[in-house]
């Protein structure tokens, strides 16, 4: 049995925003850990079908230009999940980013059932005098390198992290080290309708807002007090677009 103090794959994602239900992935990093060291790396951006908030802009660098042109996470996630493999999960707050992977899998009705380890728990058992558990602030607490907010550099910096602390306080409960089962029941989102597309397209024409096509791909573009975000039509969910739909109506009339 491998030492899962040593051998796991470390994940990070970044997001449009905190909810798996409502956001989207758009930047994947995960790195193979062998024996303690980094053997193999993988990271991708990945389309989320809109544009990307300005705070998210402004948190991570990531731009709409690195994004646009990007895959699709349903074109990327078997290399991912190939990278993973049978491989123990370690992450920080690691069930965030294990929802949004798990949504993912779900509408490719693919599984995706996981062990993991998370730094966040263990430092949240042991570090108690700390003021923050947020992955910067350990981090500068141990001294390790970090650019926040990118999916590979948190990725590395995490299982930096979690080498120290197994070196500080594995002893001391080796019970908190031990990977659980990931339990995250999410169910698949059914894709926009051909009804509802036409109809998000009849309204904004009928509202006087820009719906503009692009390689064949039709975009709503920001609506006030509806959405601040470029919408690509066909990504929405069934879900996204009633909503949207509904929003339209009630900010612009039957």
């Amino acid at each position: 049995m491998k030492d899962t103090r040593k051998n796991y794959v470390v994940l990070d994602i970044e997001t449009t925003g905190l909810s798996p239900k409502y956001e989207k992935i758009i930047e994947i990093g995960a790195a193979r850990i062998v024996n303690g060291q980094v053997e193999d790396t993988y990271a991708a951006f990945v389309n989320p079908g809109k544009s990307l908030p300005p705070r998210i802009v402004e948190l991570t660098g990531i731009t709409d230009k690195d994004v646009r042109n990007a895959p699709y996470i349903e074109d990327i996630f078997d290399a991912f999940a190939g990278f993973v493999g049978e491989d123990i999960l370690l992450g920080h707050n690691l069930m965030f980013d294990y929802s949004f992977v798990k949504r993912a899998a779900a509408n490719q009705k693919r599984t995706f059932e996981k062990e993991g380890l998370d730094t966040l728990r263990i430092a949240r058992r042991f570090l108690t005098k700390l003021d923050s558990k947020r992955l910067g602030d350990l981090c500068g607490h141990y001294g390790i390198h970090l650019e926040a907010h990118r999916a590979l550099n948190d990725a590395i910096a995490t299982h930096m992290l979690y080498q120290r602390l197994a070196e500080e306080f594995y002893e001391k409960d080796p019970a908190c080290f031990a990977p659980q089962a990931l339990v995250c029941n999410v169910k698949k989102e059914s894709p926009v309708t051909p009804r509802q597309y036409a109809h998000v397209i009849r309204l904004a024409q009928r509202f006087g807002q820009q719906v503009v096509e692009e390689d064949g791909v039709c975009y709503l573009e920001p609506v006030a007090k509806v959405t601040t975000e470029r919408i690509e039509i066909g990504r929405l969910s069934k879900n996204e677009a009633s909503r949207l739909i509904d929003r339209l109506l009630a900010n612009y009339g039957q």
